[in-house]
């Protein structure tokens, strides 16, 4: 009896313990299977993540930010412990005890399973690493024995907190925030430093189901989670139960919620110059660098100068635009069925496309119409017992387009422009003297486009850039990408390459008619007045941007003289060798423009242009620095007594520095005397007014003694800006206004005068050399070449035309002529005559 008992126990635990080893040996056999081809898990000792690239300004202000997923790589040791602990407790409270899975997690969410609960996975934090980094998200058996088998591996090769970096650093939380620094900016605002242990309960909530973890539209299961985090951080030892409570009974707030702005309304809008930025490193790095390497980018723009072009282009564009007088409003409409509360019509408002990063100006919708007036809701602007009304007064400068495109009569009522749901852009109209309110007005993106830009002529530090009227109404940067004919802004380069080939400012040249047999036809180029005024000295040639005169120096000189230093002064990578193209007929951009007159200003030196001053990678180490010129000294901890650091330079001299100076004296004649005399500094500036053919595009660049600056106005589709349009009269205000704030500034001094010259008195009209005490207001200073002759010798540069030998010298007093015009700055100015033009374009007027 008792050996039959023993027998039978003993065949029991005999096949008890075949079975327990068959077990283990099929498990032992699967694991061994799927682990034959699993991927390396040591990858993962060099992984670096997507992360967020950002661009500062000059004083370290985040100013934008560029990535395809939103993540801040954070070290572990700079992660702080409540953030830790409050994901540990939410997914793996036995995290640095187990050997990479959790025997008793499982066994939970088996029971939990059995009980009918909802199925959960039960993956440790070394698990999620091995799913997220190495496998698929598939739901599967064999994805999960994969997962065990790597997560074992991971604890063996890698520290805990390692691994835990890892995963606080690529875990998905929603609205696309990857990782908890992310995550913590676009819930709450916050840097992780400063999280309560209910954030940090609220992010740690989330990993689960982070497409509905929203704390709005799924409030309650958020909040629910929340605590259950925090109830686990208590019970866990991370908190005593007085903090437990305390935070368990905080409402559940977020910035989707309203209760904390959003890290992007901290940042300013985004603008031409960081797009730009984006651009240009795009190409450099390659796109994918750029927007997941984690850059720092320090720009140099200036924010203030940035504000200031902005400001003033758009002045230039809406005076235009405003005095054509034709009403085109946004074109965009809400139902009148949206209309009948404040709540609704605001947010149809906010849903409308319309551009909102014009200083002052506010999206609002015309809510009705009365008999002179219109009543307006007006996003941002709280509704006042009266209401916020258009008035008639301020609509009676337009006329709407009508259906058949003929313009309707001149408004005389709001109604004449708008109709209720027109959505409209408004801005506050104040007087000047104390900046009270005075009425709302209409404005309306302006239909022509035009671009600014500025920078430091000796570093090539690009300090604002403004690519059109409104960002957001265009992404095109006309400063970088629209080529334009730069017209008469082009002669400068053209007197350049003359006055390094013999010629001297007092020159004389033949202003007379000419006519050229080209494969398309007869030229017959012509000065704006349509006249010509015989032999003239070169300075006036310049001051008064004549064409005839232009024309011949280039063919005495040859255009391939001309297209060498157009190339090396960066204005075109290659030039055409065309005649018509010494008037600027050419298209360029105002970026390539702006950075050429720069050399003109800093004594012919070359100077690249750039938007970037440094860029690091995601560890702090410069992987660009653009200024290559060495500062001596500058690492000294002390230097004697009225000392400094020198500055060398190693660039490449693009002209002889007289030359340059030569140049930058005769357009200081351009804004004295010339084409741009309506623009009036306190410190000595120099520049070039350009027009085109029909004034499809006017310009003007211009410089102090440190800034240079410039400007382009036109339509986007070529075609005239108008009879009375000009380089001087739409451009010269934009320059002015803004190099009022850059001089501010930055000051300005007057042009340095290299050595190598001297000075000597010219007659400004005859060119006849003058006594040293001369004076009256045909006499100028000159400056020439050491060893170049200032007396006037006879002779006439006619380019080889044979033509205006016998004509007289241009007269003192004389201009060229046009009718008087009040300007936008209230100034009265002689605008030329349009020229008739011959066969081929000639590019540049006036």
């Amino acid at each position: 009896m008792f050996r039959f008992i023993g027998s039978f126990f003993g065949a029991i635990f005999t096949l008890v313990t075949l079975g327990l080893l068959f077990a283990a040996l099929t498990v032992g056999g699967v694991f061994w299977m799927y682990s034959r081809d699993l991927p390396s898990h040591e990858s993962l000792t060099q992984y670096r993540p997507p992360v967020i690239s950002r661009i500062y300004d000059g004083e370290g202000r985040m100013i934008d930010e560029f990535a395809e997923e939103r993540r801040l790589f954070v070290a572990i040791e700079d992660i702080p412990d409540v953030v830790k602990h409050a994901f540990i407790s939410a997914e793996d409270k036995n995290f640095y005890t187990h050997a990479g899975f959790d025997v008793m997690g499982m066994a939970s969410a088996v029971k939990d399973a059995m009980a009918g609960s909802r199925l959960r996975g039960a993956s440790t934090i070394p698990q999620q690493v091995a799913k997220n980094f190495l496998l698929s998200g598939d739901r599967t058996a064999e994805r999960k024995i994969k997962e065990l088998i790597l997560s074992t591996r991971l604890v063996q090769a890698l520290p805990k907190d390692r691994i835990l970096e890892l995963y606080l650093n690529e875990i998905y939380l929603g609205q696309n925030s990857y990782g908890v620094a992310a995550a913590a900016l676009t819930y709450f605002n916050k840097p992780l430093t400063e999280l309560s242990p209910h954030e940090a309960a609220t992010l740690a909530s989330m990993p689960r189901e982070p497409a509905r973890s929203h704390p709005v539209r799924d409030h309650d299961k958020v909040l629910a989670r929340r605590n259950a985090v925090l109830r686990e951080m208590w019970q866990n030892g991370y908190l005593d139960e007085a903090t437990y409570k305390a935070e368990s009974a905080l409402p559940l707030q977020s910035v989707q919620n309203g209760d904390y702005p959003a890290f992007r309304t901290t940042l300013p809008p985004r603008d031409y110059f960081t797009d730009e930025i984006r651009r240009q490193l795009s190409g450099s790095f390659g796109e994918k660098e750029f927007f997941s390497g984690g850059l720092a980018v320090r720009a140099t723009v200036d924010p203030e100068l940035q504000a200031a072009a902005a400001v003033a282009l758009r002045q230039g564009l809406e005076r235009y635009d405003r005095n054509q007088g034709i009403w085109r409003g946004t074109r965009k409409t809400i139902p009148a069925d949206q209309l009948g509360s404040e709540a609704t019509w605001r947010e149809a408002l906010s849903k409308v496309e319309v551009p909102r990063d014009i200083e002052g100006w506010h999206p609002a919708v015309v809510l009705s119409l009365g008999e002179s007036s219109a009543r307006i809701g007006i996003e941002g602007v709280e509704e006042d017992e009266d209401g916020h009304f258009i008035p008639a007064e301020d609509v009676t400068w337009a006329r709407k387009r009508l259906a058949d495109g003929k313009l309707g009569k001149k408004a005389n009522a709001a109604s004449d422009l708008v109709e209720v749901g027109d959505v409209v852009l408004v801005r506050a109209v104040t007087k000047d003297e104390d900046g009270s309110f005075v009425r709302w007005s209409l404005r309306q993106v302006p239909e022509v486009q035009g671009a600014f830009m500025a920078m430091d002529v000796y570093s090539g530090r690009v300090l604002a850039m403004q690519g059109g009227f409104s960002y957001q109404d265009s992404v095109f940067n006309r400063a970088t990408q629209a080529t334009r004919q730069p017209g008469s802004s082009f002669k400068p380069f053209v007197y350049a390459a003359a006055l390094d080939s013999g010629f001297s400012p007092a020159t004389i040249v033949v202003d007379a008619p000419i006519e050229l047999n080209t494969p398309q036809g007869l030229w017959r180029p012509k000065n704006a007045s349509n006249k010509f005024y015989g032999p003239t000295p070169l300075r006036t040639g310049i001051e008064q941007s004549r064409n005839l005169m232009t024309v011949r120096i280039a063919q005495e000189i040859g255009m391939d003289v001309v297209a060498g230093y157009a190339e090396r002064f960066g204005v075109y990578d290659r030039m055409q060798a065309f005649l018509s193209n010494s008037l600027g007929s050419q298209e360029t951009t105002l970026f390539k423009m702006v950075a050429a007159y720069s050399m003109f200003a800093n004594g012919g030196e070359r100077v690249e242009p750039t938007l970037v001053d440094r860029v690091q990678d995601r560890y702090g180490k410069s992987v660009y620095k653009h200024d290559p010129r060495k500062c001596v000294e500058c690492d000294a901890a002390i230097l004697p007594a009225g000392t400094a650091p020198r500055i060398t330079s190693t660039r490449d001299q693009v002209i002889n520095p007289v030359t340059a100076y030569q140049i930058t004296s005769m357009m200081e004649g351009v804004v004295l005397r010339g084409t741009a005399q309506g623009i009036n500094l306190p410190v000595p500036v120099a520049g070039k007014t350009g027009t085109t053919n029909d004034a499809k595009d006017v310009w003007f660049i211009g410089y102090t003694s440190n800034i240079a600056a410039g400007c382009y106005i036109g339509y986007d589709n070529p075609r005239t800006l108008g009879g009375k349009a000009s380089g001087g009269g739409l451009c010269g205000p934009v320059f002015e206004t803004f190099m009022r704030t850059a001089i501010k500034k930055y000051g300005g001094a007057e042009f340095r005068v290299p050595p190598g010259g001297y000075f000597a008195k010219i007659d400004r009209f005859t060119g006849v050399r003058l006594p040293e005490d001369a004076t009256g207001p045909n006499v100028i200073s000159e400056y020439f070449r050491e060893g170049q002759d200032s007396a006037f010798d006879g002779l006439l540069v006619d380019g080889g035309f044979g033509m205006g030998e016998n004509l007289p010298l241009f007269t003192v007093g004389e201009t060229d002529g046009g009718s008087a015009v009040t300007t936008s700055t209230g100034q009265t100015k002689v605008i030329p005559k349009k020229a008739d033009f011959g066969t081929v374009s000639s590019g540049g007027l006036y």
